[in-house]
């Protein structure tokens, strides 16, 4: 059993396959985390229960023996707002008498079989019988009548598990949640570094390393989506901690909008984590019997440093987040003609390069953005989803047959939530695009964004789409989302109810994605934000890969992609050989290896040897594929440790097989370069696929691989391939 409860103690020992959290119902139903970390047998920790009460300054809830207990110094699982509890909240609820006071205490629990799903929301699911326990909380406010229950389910083959909660108005009046975070977390420590991903368009989740101390250290975004500038993830680690070693916490948030995520010290030392959807501009009113569900959140620890805790992140993430026909298909070898051609192409233009593509051993072509409505460039045609024939003589059906009659699968650009004020769309419903009255809206791309809180947009965009894909019986689709929210409000929501915007509009992108792989379950479904700005574990439970970043020069993109691999698998991970200038074919083969591959560039500029070198390219892909999507990764050699190379290293869960990468960004200071290799069996023997060398296991990871006459050079990189052998 994965959870249990002691009737005596009144407390819960929850287990996953390497982490123990234990809840404590004090006699007065407040409800605290005694422990949370690496695996423990023991279910007694009375001694861990107590904690100081500092007289007036810690005041002890009513009812409560005095001197005894506060939330003010005890680790709480919900951090109510306006009581005893003076650090940061993790639910506000306004009632019906204007004040905000909440104080949510234990009612009843139930312990059930799998994992439920979230209405409206992606969640992680239970892959196989027997993966996953919920242990379901249910606490109660007596004085508003507002209920929260506090799901958490486990995971037997990982050390995570999830947070989530849903909040009922069991009154009978109106009650308005101005907070709803997913959850609260205190740990009895604060000797930690917070590391986070930030960044900009091209430039994503950069690494971010700094120790935490006394206040309120965080991130957030406000833009209506995840963004480029802070992904929804954050861990901490112990401050000696490193890639190998040391506790690891890491901390994820499902979902595609706004959101925070904070850490606080408190003046006894412990170390508060939030996390959620974000409550700037946030508000929802429920009426009585309505309930709110709240954003899963995913939970990880490892006691083998951020390593562990990223290769933790990848599996549960492979088994439990992906879905549907691609989870474990082999993906098609794509070419985009997007930096090939930009706007500039008709038909013939785009057949020439599917027609080159197969006869390279490409397996779908993807026609991207400039197909549609007057769209000669980027200042019109958003939301004209009709074919423009004077690009594409014919109609597309035909084109779409010419593609597939080659033996390829045919890809498609949308970006379904954006219009241009230059539409026939907006010029018939301008109201459709979201605003605020008497202000006029900002600009971006030369864009403006429709309202997917409204039913008939959605309708609308979800019949445009059908009849393109079902016409043409397209197998992919990448759907972009180019702009960040300004002057967010809807014209159907009343003036009381414009805080609930931002939660609803991106509920309608998920209804609008889930109704469109329901219409067509064997789309194949890409996403992207002007590449990794809506990068998150909400949007990759609906598209199995995600255009990682625009940046796709191969000496800056594997900055991008590490930073990535911190929380996401490589599955996820799109990564195009293009025609940036500054590397080799072969560097960035190499890059883009890591990840979901294609090609993203002009036929008609490469050489027959360069072409000849992307057969070979192709072949690999296909003989690597389940090792880099699927197996462990290791870290070998970071760039925010080392500005000079880098190195990575793929190993089969069987630990027959590994894939090691090494890239020189800048010619190297020093010349004696010795690589160890992680994750393989001691003792047993690889063979070297360059030379046939046999090393063992114990000499590959403790001696490594002499490198130190390995070219020397800007931009040059290696693959070596080892696979084991009797020995």
């Amino acid at each position: 059993m994965s959870i249990a409860f002691h009737a005596e103690r009144q407390s819960f020992k929850l287990d996953t396959a390497g982490s123990s959290y234990i809840i404590k119902i004090h006699h007065n139903g407040f409800l605290s985390c005694v422990y949370y970390g690496a695996y423990i047998p023991d279910d007694n920790l009375t001694d861990f229960e107590r904690r100081h009460v500092y007289a007036s300054f810690s005041a002890w809830p009513p009812g409560t023996e005095p001197y005894t207990f506060t939330p003010d110094t005890c680790p709480m699982e919900i951090g109510c707002n306006g009581g005893c509890d003076m650090r940061q909240s993790s639910v506000r609820v306004r009632n019906a008498d204007g004040n905000a006071v909440s104080d949510f205490r234990y009612v009843s629990h139930r312990i059930e079989a799998g994992k439920p799903a979230i209405p409206g929301l992606p969640a992680l699911y239970e892959n196989e019988p027997g993966d996953c326990e919920t242990l379901v909380i249910t606490t109660r406010d007596e004085t508003t009548g507002a209920e929260m229950d506090l799901y958490y389910t486990v995971f037997t083959k990982h050390a995570a598990m999830t947070r989530a909660a849903v909040i009922r108005n069991a009154s009978d009046k109106d009650l308005e949640i101005e907070q709803a975070l997913s959850f609260c977390l205190d740990l009895n420590r604060s000797d930690f570094d917070l590391i986070s991903l930030h960044g900009k368009h091209m430039q994503e989740r950069d690494f971010c390393r700094r120790p935490i101390g006394h206040g309120i250290q965080g991130i957030y975004s406000r833009r209506g989506s995840s963004g480029h500038q802070f992904n929804p993830f954050i861990a901490l680690i112990d401050r000696s901690g490193n890639e190998d070693r040391g506790g690891a916490y890491g901390f994820n948030l499902v979902y595609s909008s706004n959101f925070k995520a904070l850490t606080e010290v408190d003046y006894n030392g412990s170390t508060r984590v939030i996390m959620g959807l974000g409550d700037d501009d946030f508000g929802w009113r429920l009426a009585p019997g309505e309930s709110f569900y709240t954003p899963e959140a995913v939970l990880v620890y490892s006691n083998e440093g951020l390593g562990g805790m990223s290769r933790t992140f990848h599996r549960l993430y492979n088994e439990n987040l992906v879905r549907g026909d691609w989870k474990r298909r082999h993906r098609p070898l794509l070419i985009n003609n997007w930096e090939g051609t930009y706007f500039d192409f008709d038909e013939e233009k785009l057949f020439a390069i599917a027609k080159w593509a197969k006869e390279t051993g490409l397996e779908m072509f993807v026609m991207d953005d400039g197909w549609f409505g007057k769209r000669d460039d980027d200042t019109s045609g958003l939301g004209d989803w009709f074919v423009n024939e004077n690009k594409i003589h014919g109609g597309l059906p035909a084109l779409v047959k010419r593609v597939k009659d080659l033996g390829l699968k045919f890809g498609i650009w949308f970006e379904p939530e954006m219009i241009s004020p230059d539409s026939d769309l907006f010029r018939e419903h301008p109201d459709w695009a979201i605003h605020v009255p008497n202000r006029p809206s900002s600009i971006g791309r030369h864009q403006l964004i429709l309202d997917m809180t409204r039913e008939d947009v959605r309708d609308y965009i979800f019949g445009r789409m059908y009849d393109i894909i079902s016409s043409t019986g397209a197998d992919y689709v990448k759907w972009d989302f180019n702009r960040n929210m300004t002057e967010a409000g809807s014209a159907l929501l009343p003036p009381d109810r414009q805080k609930e915007f931002y939660h609803r509009y991106i509920l309608g992108v998920y209804a609008l994605i889930d109704r469109l792989l329901t219409a067509f379950p064997h789309l194949l479904l890409e996403g992207c934000s002007g590449g990794g700005g809506r990068y998150d574990p909400g949007m990759m439970y609906y598209s199995p890969q995600i255009w990682c970043s625009d940046n796709t020069d191969a000496l800056s993109r594997v900055d991008v992609q590490f930073g990535s691999s911190l929380c996401y698998p490589a599955s996820v991970q799109g990564a195009h050989v293009s025609a940036s200038p500054r590397a080799s074919y072969e560097t960035k083969r190499n890059v883009a290896m890591w990840g979901s591959f294609g090609y993203e560039l002009d036929p008609a500029k490469i050489s027959e040897e360069a072409r000849a070198e992307i057969r070979t390219q192709i072949a690999d892909y296909h003989r690597y594929y389940d090792l880099i999507h699927f197996g462990d990764l290791y870290r070998l050699i970071s760039p925010w440790d080392d500005p000079y190379k880098a190195a990575w290293q793929f190993v089969d869960p069987e630990k027959t097989e590994t894939l090691v990468t090494v890239l020189i960004k800048f010619m190297m200071r020093e010349r004696n370069f010795f690589l160890r290799l992680k994750g393989l069996d001691p003792d047993a023997y690889y063979r070297l696929d360059e030379n046939g060398e046999v090393y063992s296991g114990a000499l590959l990871m403790n001696a490594g691989l002499n490198l130190s006459f390995m070219p020397n050079e800007d931009g040059f990189s290696k693959t070596f391939h080892f696979t084991k052998v009797e020995a």
